[in-house]
């Protein structure tokens, strides 16, 4: 049976949310039990869902606390999980840090700590550095969202504002060993930029933090210059003893999300062609770029003949200039929708794997060769909302929202755009 092009992509998206999903990831990438104390902590959007895979797979006694979404808590009886704002930190996540820290302050040598870090860390962990209060620490994220900063840049930043980021968790755990398990949602895979890498060691400086915002002409507040100007915000770098008994375990990656959404789409019968999973920059252009790729394809057979599906995942910004809400994966997609001009046989779909893109409780949308008619048919200029920022506003009006509630899991944007013959 011939599956529509729309039906396929949603169970492509489905296929790359399950392929991350901490019950699958977490069994096969736990340590041995230590001679003391097990303590697991942690922090990320999957950090609920790895906690639970953990107590269901481990074999002895264990204690802990992890932090999450809003949303994201699953059942546990002997971890507790705890929930925070995302993506501008909150007192709760204040909170959690604080008492995550305090777990480990008094560890031995015989003991083991398992961190479960995935995306969205950065905002849930927050403990800022003395003297940079929580406002400071919003105002800064605030500010760094809306700039078109990458990950990597932003995440450069908070670690050198923080009193856990870039290595100081892992610090603070000495003596005891560390055992990291990684669900990357970050281009590249670089423990030190997944939620800002509170077990890994950082090469990075307070100067480099200082370029970034400079570069994108962010103002922040006099504490924060204070904090960077002076070097008091350096993180732990690579050789510090401190972090010799650490250990990093990836358990999953926007890759792998990608290779089980190809082996859908190739059981169809479509040939795939996996892109990039670590494609960055603007939403819109990279829009743009893969709308120029996908009518290439369809009218010349280059660089891939049709029908094909292009895969890509990675993490793309938006600059916001105008009054819309945001949210990469739809601006990525209505930029697309209005290069392609309603070119016949070409669907899309995006999404952040994590079930929200940008602000909003929307994963994404889906993208046919009718959006743009359907819009203006229904008095929605396509061009005005890509120059608001406004991809949610224009695919909720058409219907074609993608909603699939907290997923428990984030392996960053995942985009497919299928061509037919």
């Amino acid at each position: 049976m011939t599956i529509a092009p729309r039906d396929l992509l949603r169970r492509m998206f489905d296929a790359a949310i399950a392929a991350a999903q901490p019950a699958r990831c977490v069994p096969a990438c736990l340590p041995e039990p230590p001679k003391g104390r097990l303590v697991v902590i942690g922090a990320g959007k999957a950090s609920g869902a790895m906690a639970r895979a953990v107590e269901d797979h481990w074999p002895g006694a264990l204690s802990g606390l992890v932090v999450t979404r809003y949303g994201y808590k699953v059942p546990c009886e002997r971890i507790e999980i705890m929930e925070a704002a995302h993506p501008v930190p909150d007192a709760a996540g204040l909170i959690a840090a604080k008492r995550i820290q305090k777990l480990v302050s008094d560890l031995t040598a015989d003991d083991l700590v398992l961190c479960l870090i995935s995306g969205g860390g950065s905002a849930l962990l927050a403990l800022p550095l003395d003297g940079v209060t929580l406002e400071d620490k919003q105002a800064v994220n605030r500010a760094l969202l809306r700039s078109g900063a990458t990950i990597s840049e932003m995440n450069c930043v908070r670690r050198h504002l923080s009193a856990v980021k870039g290595g100081r968790l892992a610090a603070a755990c000495a003596p005891a060993k560390v055992v990291t398990l990684l669900l990357s949602d970050v281009p590249g895979d670089n423990p030190m930029d997944i939620a800002s890498g509170p077990t890994a060691a950082d090469p990075t400086t307070c100067a480099d933090a200082l370029a970034i915002l400079q570069r994108y002409a962010i103002t922040v507040p006099r504490t924060v210059l204070e904090v960077l100007e002076s070097g008091r915000g350096e993180s732990v770098k690579p050789g510090d003893p401190r972090l010799a008994g650490c250990q990093t375990r990836m358990i999953a990656t926007p890759q792998m999300a990608l290779d089980a959404a190809a082996a859908v789409a190739r059981a169809a019968g479509y040939p795939v062609h996996i892109l990039s999973d670590r494609i960055e920059g603007e939403a819109r252009d990279v829009g743009s770029v893969l709308a120029g790729i996908a009518l290439q394809v369809a009218g010349r057979g280059q660089p891939f003949t049709a029908p094909c599906v292009l895969l890509s995942g990675g993490e793309t910004t938006v600059t916001v200039r105008g009054s819309g809400r945001g949210g990469r994966n739809v601006e990525f997609l209505l930029s697309l929708g209005i290069a392609l001009n309603g070119q016949p046989g070409i669907h899309a779909i995006a999404g952040d794997t994590d079930g929200v893109d940008g602000l909003e409780e929307i994963a994404g949308a889906h993208l046919g060769p009718d959006s743009l008619s359907r819009a203006w048919e229904l008095g929605v200029k396509p061009k005005d909302r890509l120059a608001d920022n406004d991809g949610h506003g224009f695919f909720e009006t058409l219907g074609d929202s993608v909603v699939t509630g907290p997923t428990l899991t984030n392996v960053n944007d995942f985009r497919a755009i299928l061509i037919e013959r």
